[in-house]
């Protein structure tokens, strides 16, 4: 997978289950909370006044996540959400 600053957030958690709690770590954490977040990683992390050196970090954290572990490593406990139903 290809992680990009234009992947939506919902593409991203599907494909890369483990960028769920990696997000919420960062501090993007609606993903939990109830409300559904829809657009871009870019977006979702400037609406959180992050600036684009800390999108450009996360496109390269989340690059080596997906690379490492395929992204869907089961054994952290990462919550599993289905985006589709929030």
């Amino acid at each position: 997978m290809k992680v990009t600053k234009d992947i939506t957030i919902e593409e991203l958690t599907e494909e890369l289950t483990a960028s769920v709690k990696y997000l919420m770590t960062e501090g993007i954490r609606c993903i939990v909370c109830g409300e559904p977040i829809w657009g871009t990683l870019e977006e979702a992390a400037k609406e959180k006044g992050f600036t684009d050196e800390d999108v450009e970090r996360f496109v390269s954290e989340l690059q080596e996540l997906a690379d490492n572990n395929n992204g869907n490593d089961d054994s952290d406990n990462t919550p599993k959400i289905d985006v589709k139903k929030l």
